[in-house]
């Protein structure tokens, strides 16, 4: 995981291709029925994820943050854009928090199923914020606006099992193919 805070110009162009694969990966989307939004399957957590491990946390939650940020705008949840930034770099702080924790085990095939986990829970736990928030300014009491946010959250947990496996899957290719690219 890289920690440089000088921004070269191979960094700043993985940045810009991990924004544009955020918002590719979360275009391919499968809606889903809930009680609050319009929440949807999508690939974006994977990508964010595995920006945040190539490039580092401020610069992999940015560039997946712009990305979640571009596909807000697009297609119409402007209003949730700031949201999605923030989040981004919460599960990407989770993710890199994880990461250092575990470092020494690196070697082990668990490693990034396992910090991925971790990522998880915060993605489910700001999911969760965000519903509730929502529901509480929308007058519902605060049993309703639990209720309502905790039966959404089937839709979070298949997407960070869908991240926890493709991470899993592609974190070790990726990294070499932008250690190579970087280095």
């Amino acid at each position: 995981m890289m920690t440089s805070t000088k921004w070269s110009i191979k960094e700043t162009t993985l940045m810009g291709l991990f924004a544009a694969l955020t918002v590719v990966g979360t275009s391919i989307r499968v809606p889903l029925p809930a009680l609050v939004g319009n929440p949807f399957f999508h690939f974006g957590l994977p990508i964010l994820s595995l920006a945040v491990l190539t490039l580092g946390f401020f610069k992999g939650s940015l560039a997946g943050g712009i990305g979640f940020a571009i596909f807000d705008i697009l297609n119409g949840f402007a209003a949730e854009a700031p949201y999605f930034i923030l989040e981004s770099f919460v599960v990407g702080a989770t993710l890199t928090f994880a990461y250092h924790r575990f470092e020494k085990y690196e070697s082990k095939t668990w490693f990034i199923p396992v910090i991925m986990i971790i990522a998880a829970i915060a993605k489910i736990s700001m999911t969760f914020l965000k519903n509730l928030v929502i529901q509480l300014m929308m007058g519902n009491e605060f049993s309703v606006s639990a209720f309502a946010s905790f039966s959404t959250l089937y839709i979070t947990v298949i997407n960070a099992i869908a991240a926890i496996i493709i991470v899993s899957l592609l974190y070790k290719p990726i990294k070499a193919l932008t250690n190579k690219m970087l280095y």
